[in-house]
Parts: structure tokens; sequence; C-alpha cells
């Protein structure tokens, strides 16, 4: 037969292990707490410096998984077209690239020494727009000349993001390391951490903002220049006043040429006509016999 005590006996003893075991588990817990918080105040420089080193290892918490669904591409393209009114089909390429979506950028307008115009201009249009807008403008006049580009810039975007995301954790860490400081020596550690931390980002801002703009606005570089105007076709058979005219034309050169002929040779006439004229007087005087009365 059981004694009533000691169940009794038996509970009263864990109530009390259990009571003792709580107090013991919480006094452990307050103290590692204090502990802990002086740990952190005396070492903010210490986790700092510990930051800036890991801040471009890439293994980072910060870092998140990239969007991989779609490709970065850079679209660029420059065309060459001959048209017969430079001024108007400027006017459509512009209304082109703004029904698009798009603007035009630069513009450069200049004429050769014929007179003919020449513009070069550049449209920015999105990339969705871009097969259809170059479709338009080189079906405006004649097509001269045509390059198009795409670059894959994936890999580059995904690696600017994913720093970005890096290094506004790196920022926001080391600004709550500044709230949590105590001693200036370590504020002013973290100041210049977090001056050089937000210079990096902003660098990676402009790349990241660079990419987006080229990605998504593609680039058209068009050149339009005038049609020379074709001139009418004559008819070559010649007529009866074609043969009059050529046959007088052939006489007046002939009567030109015999003139210039003589004019050349005038000046050796003259010098062998006077030759020619004393030769003869000396050649009749040794021919005169002389009178019979000249002897005396």
């Amino acid at each position: 037969m059981r004694h009533p005590v000691r169940p009794a006996l038996a509970g009263v003893l864990l109530a009390a292990a259990l009571v003792l075991t709580g107090c013991g588990a919480n006094d452990d817990s307050g103290g590692s707490s204090a502990s802990d918080a002086k740990a952190d105040v005396n070492s903010v420089a210490q986790e700092a410096a510990g930051s800036a080193g890991a801040k471009d290892s890439g293994s980072g918490a910060g870092r998140t998984t990239p969007d991989l669904t779609a490709n970065r591409i850079i679209r660029t393209a420059s065309l060459t077209v001959q048209v017969k009114d430079v001024p108007k089909a400027l006017d459509e390429a512009r209304t082109a690239a703004e029904d698009a979506g798009g603007y035009v950028g630069n513009e450069t307008t200049s004429r050769d020494a014929e007179g003919n115009e020449r513009t070069r201009v550049v449209l920015r249009v999105p990339t969705a727009k871009y097969d259809e807008v170059l479709t338009g403008l080189q079906g405006a006049g004649k097509l001269i000349d045509r390059t198009a580009k795409a670059q894959d810039v994936t890999d580059q975007v995904v690696d600017v993001d994913s720093r970005v995301t890096s290094q506004r954790a790196s920022v926001a860490r080391i600004r709550e390391l500044m709230d949590r400081a105590s001693k200036l020596s370590d504020v002013v550690t973290l100041e210049g951490e977090l001056s050089s931390r937000e210079a990096d980002l902003e660098s990676l801002l402009a790349q990241q903002a660079s990419l987006k703009d080229r990605t998504s606005m593609a680039t058209i570089t068009l050149s339009l220049t005038r049609t020379p105007v074709a001139k009418a076709a004559k008819d070559d058979s010649p007529g009866f006043v074609d043969a009059v005219s050529g046959g007088w034309h052939v006489f007046v050169t002939m009567l030109r040429w015999i003139a210039l002929a003589l004019g050349a040779a005038l000046p050796f006439a003259a010098l062998a006509a006077v030759a020619a004229l004393l030769w003869w007087k000396l050649v009749r005087r040794r021919r005169t016999p002389a009178q019979p009365g000249s002897e005396t």
C-alpha cells in the first residue's frame, strides 16, 4: 500500500526545480545581453573596418537574385537616304520619332558646292518601336547605306544592379553604426567611411542610369541627301540646220587655221624674199657685159 505523502512531495520538488531553472536562465540571458551591448559600443570602429573590407566581396546578405527573364540590348543604326525634298523628309523623320515616344537629338545641315542640301540627325526611339521606325525611315527615299548594331549588355546590367543593392546596404550599415557610436574617434572614422561609400554608390547609380537609357532607347543616325534632278533626254539625230551650222563651223575653223598658218609663216617668207632679191641682183650684176667705150 502506497503512502499518500510521497506523490505530493515529488510534485513539490519538481515545481521547485522548474522555478530555479527559469531564474538561472533569466539571469544568464540578462548577463549576456548586457555583455553584448557593451561589446557593441566598444567595438564600433572594428565593425566599421570589417564592413569596409567586405563591401565588395560579393557574398553579403544584401545581394538579391537578379531578374534574368529579359535581355538588355543596346541597339544603334545608321542610315543614308536620298530624297527629293530634304526639309520635308526631315520633318517626317521628326514626326515618326515623336509619335513613337522618342525625341530628336543632334542635327546638322549643310550644302555642297552644287547647292545640294544634306542633313544629319540623331533620333532616340523606344526599343520596342525601333524596327518600325527604322523601316519607315529607310522607305522615305532611295536607301544608299545602312548599318545596324546590337550589343548585349545583360551581364553588365545585372552586375551593376547587384552592386548597387550591396552598396546601399553597406551605406545603411555605416549609418546604423554612426547612430550607435559614442566616441569622437569612432564618429570621425565612420564619417570618412560613409563619404567613401556614398561616392561609390553615386558612381554605380550613374552607370545604372546610363545602361537603362541606352537599353530602353535605341539610337538612329539618319543622313538625308537631295536626289539630283534628271535632265530631259534630247533628240541627237541631226537636221538640215544642224548640218549647215556644222559645215559653217568647219569652214570658219579652217579659215582660222589657214590665217594662223600664214601669220606664223609670214616672217620667214619676208626674210626669204629679201634673200632672194639680193641673190638675184648679185647674179645679174655678174652676168651684165662691160660697155666698149668704157676703157681709156
